[in-house]
């Protein structure tokens, strides 16, 4: 693809999905094992405290930029889909897209906010977590694996 705006939104987009896989493997194989290991209402309120902390102008930035930038690769790549490039800039774009961005949105942040509003000592709170932490970790690994596949297009459809 070509153009200055385009080179600097696949550069953004390429590193803001890198991260975003490294951030979603880190919980994968240590933040939501080691909650998992504590208490209910360790666990819990450490994850309403990371949830809290999350909720940042910088984390929203470095979370939403790359999808603005994917936003322009995928147009970019629609209008000059000669480019042998296009297809997996495409494809990179619409991976973090939706499987970062959306899913994100649609499926964590819903249950992000139903544990912010659900106490340690609630009743139901054990069953609740335990729930919490097997659904949220399956879903955080496919949007790893989508952050990873969104990076690896991305990257390769700029080579």
């Amino acid at each position: 693809m070509g153009g200055a705006l385009l080179d600097v939104a696949q550069v953004i987009a390429v590193v803001g999905a890198g991260l975003m896989a490294g951030l979603f493997f880190a919980f994968s194989v240590m933040v939501m094992p080691a909650l998992r290991r504590q208490s209910v209402k360790r666990g819990m309120t450490v994850m309403q405290a990371i949830n809290a902390t999350a909720n940042t102008p910088l984390f929203g930035a470095v979370f939403l930029l790359p999808g603005v930038a994917c936003v322009v690769v995928a147009a970019g790549a629609v209008a000059d889909q000669e480019d042998p490039g296009a297809g997996l800039s495409l494809v990179g774009a619409l991976a973090y897209l939706g499987g970062v961005i959306v899913l994100t949105f649609v499926y964590h942040v819903p249950r992000n906010n139903r544990l912010d509003k659900t106490s340690p000592a609630a009743e139901g709170a054990p069953e609740f977590w335990r729930t919490y932490l097997s659904e949220w970790t399956v879903m955080n690994h496919v949007r790893l694996a989508l952050a990873l596949i969104s990076a690896v297009t991305l990257y390769l459809g700029a080579s």
